[in-house]
């Protein structure tokens, strides 16, 4: 109801019924809503494809698939995302259940962290936000499979793979696993209603950030940050962890930063974005321990952190 309400205001309140407010909070409201009614549609399809894929698969279906070969399988996991196309909001149950059905620990972290930037509603969002501009689109890809594969192969070394779980998982997943099998439309309706729980608040804070940064902050102050080949990443970096928004999506919401930020600080916060924020560490918390999320997340904030500074080296 809430949706319709904001497109029903964007398609016909006239411009002069606006006309009271300052400026600011014009610009502030015309660029949320814009940005809630772009992003919808693609945040929609992202989760009914989740629903679907955690119910439907057949069970096993995946795995009997994969190579052997420990870098192999770890480089193949890694391009899952193509096939199962959710955002991160529904890749730990995934990864849970992969770990479950007898994937690694490392595996599942490779996919885990892969699968939101290689998923095709992603591609397509940042293809038509940037096109081939500046080289976003193909550093983010790139970006994340590397990073992906790194952490993979890091914790593929791991002695004891077990302890960086938490010890509820397994009894979790074994709940889950239950559920998922009895019952499936009504299971597929349940998933669907939570996922639009979790993500639509994510989008609403999300759009309502970007239209407070636009008009809030000075405009000198985000030109000098985003000039800055250091600066522009650590601060698109930051804004990704804070902001959380679902990787089918967060394309539109930078999209009204590039004419400030250098390509380098947009291609870290699309890269870093979806693989560590506040939402993913709470739901990775489920899985893994304190211990191993922080150290993934300096890992990967170095990495992310590394590429945009390339990036902005060459363009």
């Amino acid at each position: 109801m809430g949706v319709l309400v904001l497109l029903g205001i964007r398609l016909f309140t006239p411009a002069s019924a606006l006309a009271w407010m300052s400026d600011p909070a014009r610009d502030f409201v015309t660029l949320s809503i814009s940005v809630i009614i772009e992003s919808l549609p693609f945040v929609f399809l992202g989760i009914v494809l989740s629903s679907l894929v955690q119910v439907w698969l057949p069970e096993g279906f995946l795995l009997r698939r994969l190579p052997k070969n420990p870098a192999l399988r770890r480089f193949t996991v890694s391009l899952l995302g193509v096939l199962l196309p959710v955002c991160e909001c529904g890749n730990v149950p995934l990864a849970r259940g992969l770990i479950m059905n007898g994937l690694t620990v490392a595996d599942s972290m490779t996919f885990l962290f892969a699968a939101p930037i290689i998923n095709p509603i992603t591609i397509v969002t940042t293809y038509q936000a940037f096109g081939w501009s500046d080289g976003i689109l193909v550093s983010r890809i790139i970006g994340g499979l590397l990073i992906a594969n790194l952490v993979g192969f890091i914790y593929s070394r791991h002695p004891a793979p077990d302890t960086l779980l938490t010890p509820g998982f397994q009894a979790t997943c074994a709940a889950e696993e239950h559920v998922s099998r009895a019952h499936k439309p009504r299971r597929t309706f349940t998933l669907f209603a939570r996922e639009s729980s979790a993500m639509m608040p994510a989008l609403f804070v999300g759009a309502g950030i970007a239209g407070l940064i636009q008009v809030a902050v000075s405009r000198n102050v985000l030109v000098a940050l985003g000039s800055n080949p250091l600066w522009s990443v650590l601060a698109l970096m930051i804004l990704a962890f804070v902001v959380a928004i679902c990787s089918n999506v967060d394309a539109f919401f930078i999209l009204s930063f590039g004419s400030t930020f250098l390509p380098g600080g947009i291609v870290a916060f699309l890269i870093f974005g979806p693989m560590i924020d506040v939402k993913m560490l709470a739901l990775m918390r489920t899985t893994f321990t304190a211990r191993t999320l922080i150290q993934v997340s300096v890992l990967i904030a170095v990495c992310a952190a590394a590429i945009g500074l390339a990036v902005n080296l060459v363009f």
